[in-house]
């Protein structure tokens, strides 16, 4: 069962609380006294499947991210090599054709 984490808990997870709120009054009182604590270590336990969810999906998109600069950051590198060969090549260029002018 994959639920996002903002979507209501099913049925079977409902807190304590809320399964008594929804009783009569009467029925409270004897569901009260047969209360079960595994119910609500359900609940703990699916919360904290669902965070651990969000964590992992969060991690994820974080790991993609850094792919995606690292790539950007070679493609980057890159050009700004190009670049600095042809200011090299033109100002190499640009300064020979200046000293032969000049004598």
């Amino acid at each position: 069962m994959s639920l996002s984490p903002d979507s209501p808990l099913p049925s079977h997870y409902r807190s304590k609380q809320e399964f008594l709120a929804s009783l009569s009054p009467w029925r409270r009182q004897l569901a009260n006294l047969n209360w079960h604590p595994t119910v609500d270590m359900k609940v703990q336990s699916y919360a904290l499947e669902q965070s651990t969810k969000q964590l992992r999906k969060e991690n994820e998109q974080i790991m993609n991210e850094t792919e995606q600069l690292k790539k950007e950051n070679a493609r980057l590198a890159a050009i700004n090599s190009r670049l600095d060969r042809f200011e090299q090549e033109h100002f190499s260029s640009l300064n020979q054709a200046l000293s032969t002018g000049d004598s």
